[in-house]
């Protein structure tokens, strides 16, 4: 294997156009607006369905759906509606991003242990501080599992917005392709897998701290180790 393209000194240097970093921040910038869109779009209808009860079929057929749909076929159908630039990338990211959030909201919600919930009514709650004071930081871990889900099948989706004239590091793929330089679409493999790792592991530790630790069984485990 050929990897002169990706320990290119050149290729790293900042401001050069077509240089890594700026494919980079390009890249995660579309990778940003699609987990954005999905998120709004999600994770409050995904709360809803999971809170009342109502529409749960809503969330199990979508997550159904929304993974059988192909984001290439579904980015060249948008192409063809809306023409090229960022919205129809953006679309195709964002349906890509809405199954995995809404239902992994939408169980870990369910999963919720009802008699927390009814203590937490017998003490007078409203139905939004049970919501946000009781069930979504209980649900939270389920939730950041779907999440940290939806943020790597971005990542390594996001390539797809250069085949429609835009950046990102799918240009090294496409580009590298058109040429038959295959060290450059070995570069941008690379990078888009060390990237994916990179943000999971970072969101694992995001993870570790906005979950509280008695759900995360990190109390569990230090209670044991000092006994």
């Amino acid at each position: 294997m050929n990897f002169s393209y990706l320990f290119d000194p050149e290729h790293w240097e900042l401001g050069v156009p077509g240089g890594f970093p700026q494919l980079i921040l390009s890249h995660l910038g579309y990778s940003a607006l699609g987990l954005l869109l999905g998120v709004i779009i999600a994770l409050p209808v995904g709360l809803y369905i999971g809170h009342t009860g109502r529409g749960s079929f809503l969330a199990i057929n979508a997550g159904n759906a929304g993974r059988s749909l192909p984001t290439l076929g579904l980015l060249m159908l948008m192409v063809t509606l809306l023409g090229l630039g960022l919205l129809p990338v953006l679309i195709a990211l964002t349906v890509l991003v809405v199954p995995p959030i809404l239902t992994s909201t939408y169980a870990g919600m369910r999963a919720v242990d009802h008699g927390v919930v009814d203590a937490a009514k017998g003490m007078g709650m409203r139905p939004l501080q049970v919501l946000f004071r009781v069930e979504f930081p209980m649900a939270l871990p389920v939730i950041m599992g779907g999440f940290r889900s939806a943020a790597l099948q971005v990542i390594a989706t996001a390539t797809v917005a250069a085949s429609v004239g835009l950046g990102g590091l799918g240009r090294l793929l496409i580009d590298g392709l058109a040429v038959n330089d295959y060290s450059r679409v070995l570069a941008g493999a690379v990078v888009v897998a060390v990237l994916a790792v990179a943000l999971d592991l970072i969101l694992a530790l995001v993870q570790r701290w906005v979950v509280s630790p008695g759900l995360s069984g990190r109390r569990v485990r230090r209670a044991t180790a000092a006994t």
